[in-house]
């Protein structure tokens, strides 16, 4: 058997440009691509934190160190320049790789700018 787990975040990332006459996808500045372990191509996950959008599309390169977030094709109708998103990654993990796996999480700021990094979220408190 096997379990959907998270691989990846980037948390509260900033979108930077929205392409609408592109064939598709997101482009993510590579460092961050790098930092976080998600590979060209990859499925992505992008929750839009400013109005609730959530789909799905993969993810391309973008140049290192340029800090952009990049929504292309369709999904440019779903968040658009300003807007603070969340992209994650999921995998298929077996029972004996659960016991140590641990997301890569990267908290973003103004910018695009990486703040911290985790491999744990934070219990939530009622």
């Amino acid at each position: 058997m096997h379990t959907i787990m998270l691989k990846a975040k980037l948390h509260m990332a900033r979108v930077t440009h929205a392409v609408l006459n592109y064939e598709g996808s997101c482009a993510i500045d590579g460092d961050l691509l790098d930092m976080a372990g998600i590979r060209e191509n990859e499925q992505i996950q992008i929750y839009n934190v400013e109005n609730g959008e959530r789909f799905t599309t993969y993810a391309i390169r973008g140049e290192e160190g340029s800090r952009l977030i990049s929504i292309n094709g369709a999904a440019a109708h779903l968040a658009g320049p300003g807007h603070r998103i969340i992209i994650c990654s999921y995998a298929h993990y077996s029972e004996a790789e659960l016991d140590n796996h641990q997301p890569a999480l990267v908290y973003l700021q103004e910018g695009n700018h990486v703040s911290h990094t985790s491999n744990a979220i934070p219990v939530q408190l009622a």
